[in-house]
């Protein structure tokens, strides 16, 4: 049975280790799906596969990506391939001029099957893995499994509010994901928020008295923003040198539960910070699927959930 995969994921590297035409002769009886990089784009648009052991595979243009009836291939989807690993069938074995075999591969195939056995049957709450694969400013866009991509929109990154996917992720970046929901193409849309912890997990690591570093997220007239974590938020007193997305010291003053407000006094600011591990909280970390999830707590004023049943 095929495993799903976003391309190159961590988890899936020794499906591309590919050692022998053995190996590669199994696939195609099986149709295992099989990761490799990709070495070239030629001039015909078809991209060139390192098999490893010195064989080749190559994956006509048509064959390239998974379309839906009436689209056309777009050349930067297949363009931007090289230099990274893909997902594919391996469906035949050719001879070149000299005598030389290479491999006949298809990712749209893969693809396809992906779609069919794995995507398809996705359900709003699934947790899932994923990849980074671009980002705009509207959100960030991820390998859900052998290339297919899902849109992580900013405002499910994190609670805490940012202008760009950039400030929270890099191209490449694994993660896990809850499923959001699916539009009426069948396209998946992802979230992120639900697996880093409600007010009061993220608000359990602070305690009033203490100066810890945050990011200062945002500044407006009544104050300045900011992040604790990515799904916590505190409120600072205006000032006037504090930098957008730049890191400060901050004292902090009170812990308000039932408002959900952390109260802040900028100590310092700070042009360049090192990166700084995220929390992780149990209560998330090995779900497979949610049904509610609460961000605020018991009694507050206001009531953040997601609920995806």
């Amino acid at each position: 049975m095929n495993t799903y995969l976003p391309e190159g994921y961590t988890d899936g590297a020794s499906e591309g280790a590919i050692a022998s035409p053995r190996e590669l002769e199994r696939a195609i009886e099986k149709r295992k799906i099989l990761q490799a990089p990709v070495t070239l784009c030629d001039g015909q648009m078809n991209l060139h596969i390192a098999l490893g052991g010195g064989l080749e595979g190559i994956i006509p243009y048509e064959e390239t990506v998974h379309i839906r009836e009436g689209e056309k291939i777009k050349d930067i989807a297949v363009l931007t391939r090289v230099g990274k690993t893909v997902a594919f069938h391996v469906t035949g074995i050719e001879k070149r001029a000299d005598g030389r075999p290479y491999y006949l591969l298809s990712r749209r195939s893969a693809q396809k099957e992906c779609q069919e056995a794995y995507i398809s049957s996705l359900r709003p709450g699934d947790v899932i893995p994923a990849k980074i694969t671009h980002m705009e400013s509207f959100g960030a866009f991820a390998d859900i499994g052998c290339g297919i991509v899902s849109l992580l929109s900013v405002d499910s990154i994190s609670v805490s509010r940012i202008s760009h996917p950039r400030l929270r992720f890099f191209p490449g970046e694994e993660l896990r994901a809850v499923v959001k929901g699916r539009d009426d193409l069948g396209r998946i849309f992802i979230s992120r928020r639900e697996l880093l912890g409600t007010w009061e997990e993220n608000a359990s690591l602070f305690q009033v008295g203490q100066t810890v570093t945050g990011i200062a997220r945002s500044r407006e007239p009544y104050g300045v923003f900011v992040e604790l974590t990515p799904n916590l938020t505190g409120l600072a007193e205006p000032r006037e040198d504090v930098v957008e997305n730049a890191p400060v010291a901050v004292y902090i003053k009170s812990i308000l539960r039932e408002k959900m407000k952390i109260k802040l006094v900028i100590i310092d600011t700070y042009a360049t910070a090192a990166p700084v591990a995220l929390p992780v909280f149990p209560s998330a970390e090995k779900k497979e699927h949610i049904d509610r999830w609460v961000y605020s707590p018991t009694g507050a004023s206001k009531r953040v959930e997601s609920i995806f049943s």
